[in-house]
């Protein structure tokens, strides 16, 4: 008894360290900051019998934040308490039905609070019927393994760009990544899957020694075939409305006397309840080089090489790779084939007869069907090339996939003569692709680019998006010594963190637990290589990045802007870009001699910069409209998208233009330069004079436009809806207002990046 109160002591020290860190009391030892929440659960790990008592202390400190009205208290909280539970080895019925009345009552507050509430109180009320399920789910998905009942992949994909991280960086994480994943094998993680859920429903009557020899014993077909039965076992329990505890136990138990049959009981004595290790999730790493190569990572993890015709299939543009997809399949075999044209004519009699031999598909042996049943080969048509989808048709399957309530299912193609109807198979996002970027603001800039090109190709020719679940990430790492590209630009370098300091405001634990690696990445990755420098980025690396993956399902949308950008030069098109941050303009140096002498003489005159015009909408609390011309003399300005506070919208621009000031005294002429802000969304600006500038986005020197002389700026639409638009002018030119299903499409691009709390009110 005094050693599980020291345990219980310990805990609430640790629990309550974490608390005065949300509250902005950091621990006294710099090193120990973002570090309290993961040693909080090694602590727990290493000693899995005290999970209950971790579990039944943060229920009491959510209970009291109820009370006391700590809001900020209850999400952290939370979030710590799911993922203990998720790998406790037995939790008491009691406890979960506590944490499952919290959760409930957590619907009668504001978003994000009754959001994650919900979706806790979902995975309680399952967990609860069946323990282990959280667990079972989370392995099956993450390692992708096989399971009809449970048929979800999930993958971590982290981006980084090698040109704004040193080497240093890149190389631990690789490392670090590829060890997480060498240590892990299909079978051991169907083993964890087996012990976990056989353990959680027996709980101290499960001889967990024996049963890890008894799974070590068998060969890898056996191990599947209980590791199938433990999922349809769970699986059922919780999908059957009407099951209970009891009957989930029962079934368990059965399959644990099976599986151990007359295996010898393990000697080892009795320690109470043994913790399962939770298997790293699928991680890779990417040095982001091309533009679409997180396009091509995305469709190769929906549809690997093994599976396609071609393995630089990538390299061409979707239609190539759609068109595969729509080549009708073999109906025997899954393997796709080349497309046949269809010679017939459409009429019955004029297909072929009962002895004539249907044409197999190429490469593919000959149908089964078609040689089994003589009725169905006489009704059987030569394969054909199926109907491109119109983009009409595309744009309505985009909805189809994107989770709106109420929609109504898409067409279905007309299926082949004599062949049985089949039943109609909506397409499922079986796939969740997490990907998490990997450094400043510069790199989030890039995602933006990424994420429209996406969308476009996306409206076109809809693939990904009823197929896959794409959820952003962003972790912070600023190098140890700045980048020469940006220490020539950013005296300060955590100017190229705006994004994360807003995600920090906006969710005090993606600020205690994901904005602290800003600084300790860079630090981990310059230690002197040792055992205990493995140790600790290994470990802490990986987990921590786990965890946010796991846990941060809470997206804070930001808008993107595009922009058009005019060049001096009548015969060059227009550039148009989008940005995500920031945009600047500063003036450009003049290169011919000529030039540069009028332009001496002006300033002069005139002062320093060009002349501008600038047309823009202001915005105002009514909201309405407000356009105002300006005509001044600037040196630059600066376009800012995300906003100091955390009040403020997120879709407005805060722009600051440095004007000259001509001022006439005594002594003479001088200037003067005055910062002129305002907030707008849609901005225009041009250079009478034709006098150059030069355009960077997002803090980005390699994205920067130079001899531009106007440029515009404004919220950047979602590609499907401009398509429907222009579609739907066409039957309605004189139609100003969004009639149809222009309406219901979303208008502006907005780029999700996931916290764990979203942005708390």
């Amino acid at each position: 008894l005094l050693c599980l109160a020291e345990v219980e002591s310990d805990i609430l020290r640790r629990v309550r360290a974490l608390l005065r860190e949300l509250d902005g009391h950091h621990p006294s030892c710099q090193s120990d900051r973002g570090m309290l929440r993961w040693t909080l659960h090694k602590k727990i790990d290493q000693n899995p019998s005290t999970s209950c008592v971790l579990v039944r202390i943060l229920v009491k400190e959510l209970e009291r934040a109820e009370r006391g009205d700590l809001r900020h208290y209850i999400i952290p909280l939370l979030h710590t308490l799911m993922y203990t539970l998720i790998q406790a080895p037995c939790i008491p019925e009691e406890l979960c039905a506590r944490v499952y009345d919290f959760c409930k009552r957590l619907l009668t507050l504001p978003k994000p609070f009754c959001t994650i509430g919900l979706d806790y109180a979902s995975r309680l009320q399952v967990e609860r019927t069946a323990p282990g399920t959280l667990y079972q789910r989370m392995v099956i998905s993450e390692q992708s393994l096989p399971s009809a009942p449970f048929p979800y992949q999930e993958k971590i994909f982290i981006f980084a760009d090698p040109e704004l991280l040193p080497e240093a960086i890149c190389n631990v994480l690789v490392t670090d990544t590829e060890a997480a994943q060498v240590s892990q094998s299909p079978r051991g993680c169907m083993s964890c899957v087996v012990t976990h859920a056989l353990q959680a429903a027996l709980g101290d009557t499960c001889d967990i020694h024996g049963l890890r020899a008894r799974l070590q014993a068998l060969p890898p077909g056996d191990v599947e075939h209980w590791f199938q039965q433990v999922v349809a076992a769970v699986e059922g329990a919780g999908s059957e409305g009407g099951s209970d505890r009891e009957q989930h136990t029962a079934r368990l138990e059965r399959i644990y006397h099976g599986l151990l049959g007359s295996w010898p009981a393990g000697n080892a004595p009795r320690e109470g309840l043994q913790g399962t290790p939770l298997p790293n999730p699928s991680i890779s790493f990417h040095l982001w080089t091309e533009d679409e190569q997180l396009w091509k990572e995305l469709v190769l993890f929906l549809r690997p090489l093994s599976q396609s015709c071609e393995p630089d299939c990538l390299g061409q543009d979707l239609d190539a790779l759609e068109l595969q997809d729509m080549l009708a399949d073999c109906g025997c075999c899954g393997q796709s084939r080349f497309s046949v044209l269809s010679t017939d004519s459409g009429i019955e009699r004029d297909l072929p007869a009962q002895d004539e031999p249907c044409a197999p598909c190429a490469p593919c042996a000959p149908c089964a069907p078609c040689a089994a049943d003589p009725e169905r080969s006489r009704l059987h048509r030569k394969g054909g090339i199926k109907k491109k989808l119109s983009p009409l048709e595309s744009v309505a399957l985009l909805q189809a996939g994107s989770n709106v309530p109420g929609r109504k299912p898409p067409g279905k193609l007309p299926r082949r003569a004599g062949m049985p109807p089949e039943p109609a198979a909506s397409l499922q996002r079986l796939h969740t692709a997490r990907v998490v970027l990997l450094g400043d603001d510069r790199i989030l800039g890039r995602l933006a680019q990424a994420f429209h090109s996406l969308r476009k190709r996306e409206a076109r020719r809809v693939f990904l998006t009823p197929r896959l679940n794409l959820q952003l990430y962003h972790i912070p790492v600023l190098p140890g010594q700045p980048h020469p590209a940006a220490a020539a630009d950013h005296a300060d370098p955590e100017e190229l963190c705006e994004v994360a300091r807003y995600l920090g405001r906006a969710d005090p634990w993606y600020e205690s637990n994901i904005n602290t690696l800003c600084h300790m990445i860079p630090k981990l990755a310059n230690m002197p290589s040792s055992p205990s420098r493995a140790l600790v980025t290994d470990l802490f690396l990986t987990d921590v990045i786990a965890y946010y993956a796991r846990m941060g399902t809470q997206p804070v949308c930001f808008q993107v802007h595009s922009v058009k950008v005019l060049f001096r030069d009548p015969t060059q098109d227009p550039a148009e870009d989008v940005f995500l941050t920031e945009l600047l303009t500063q003036v450009q140096d003049s290169p011919s001699h000529r030039e540069l002498s009028t332009t001496k003489k002006k300033s002069t005159l005139d002062g320093p910069g060009i002349d501008l015009t600038v047309t823009y909408r202001k915005v105002v609390l009514s909201d309405r409209q407000k356009e105002l011309a300006l005509s001044l003399r600037s040196t630059g300005l600066l376009m800012k998208a995300i906003p100091a506070e955390e009040a403020e919208d997120l879709g407005c621009l805060s722009v600051t233009i440095t004007e000259i000031i001509r001022i006439n005294n005594l002594a003479g002429r001088s200037f003067s330069a005055v910062a002129n802000r305002f907030k707008t969304r849609n901005i225009k600006i041009r250079s009478p004079e034709q006098r150059p500038f030069t355009v960077r986005l997002d803090k980005d020197t390699r994205r920067t436009y130079r001899d531009v002389i106007g440029l515009e700026v404004s919220p950047c639409l979602e590609p499907s809806y401009c398509l429907q638009k222009t579609r739907t002018r066409k039957f309605s030119p004189h139609e100003t207002e969004d009639v149809g299903l222009v309406k219901y499409l979303p208008k502006s691009l907005l780029l999700p990046i996931n916290t764990f709390a979203g942005v708390m009110q």
